[in-house]
């Protein structure tokens, strides 16, 4: 049996990278993000008041018989990074945090999305190439959609607009709900 895992980190500064052994939780729908879980170090230097790092980790594992592919199995994570998201202090209001809290969501939306994709993939020799076509697929639409939020929401400055995702996640995430971070 073969096993690959890829992760990669979705922040509101929108890097990317492996991140294997960083402290870090899942995805919780009865457990929203608070303060204390951003122990990264601030960006003084940044015009942002904080920053979320969340990303999707993926593993998938195929069974062989002779050498064909008879059946694969994919694991697919949404995951929150402490010690690389970060607050200004002075910025830590109420409002700040739901957007940030967002952003996590977003990173969710991305994993229900690739969960759901991935139930439509057959055991065959492309097995491991549609996997992570796929993977690069939901990467550059879930860094897309957070970019695209920041800019509607002026990174959340802009308050209806702020109002009008929560709503369109929120609905988009009730809507895959089948395919949630267990």
């Amino acid at each position: 049996m073969s096993r690959l895992f890829l992760i990669f980190l979705c922040v509101s500064m929108f890097s990317f990278a492996q991140k294997e052994d960083l402290e870090h939780f899942s995805w919780e729908e009865d457990k929203p993000l608070v303060w204390s879980d951003f122990k990264g170090k601030p960006n003084k230097n940044s015009g942002a008041a904080a920053q979320t790092a969340s990303g999707i980790s993926f593993g998938f594992s195929i069974s062989k018989t002779g050498s064909r592919i008879t059946k694969f199995k994919a694991d697919v994570a949404c995951l929150f990074y402490p010690t690389e998201s970060w607050v200004k202090n002075e910025d830590a209001t109420a409002h700040i945090l739901r957007h940030e809290q967002f952003h996590f969501n977003i990173t969710e939306l991305h994993a229900r999305k690739f969960r759901q994709e991935i139930t439509k993939l057959k055991a065959s020799a492309q097995i491991k190439t549609q996997l992570n076509n796929l993977y690069q697929a939901m990467r550059k639409a879930s860094y897309d959609m957070q970019r695209r939020y920041d800019k509607e929401t002026n990174h959340s400055i802009d308050k209806e607009q702020q109002k009008a995702w929560e709503i369109y996640v929120s609905k988009e995430l009730k809507r895959l709900e089948a395919f949630k971070t267990k």
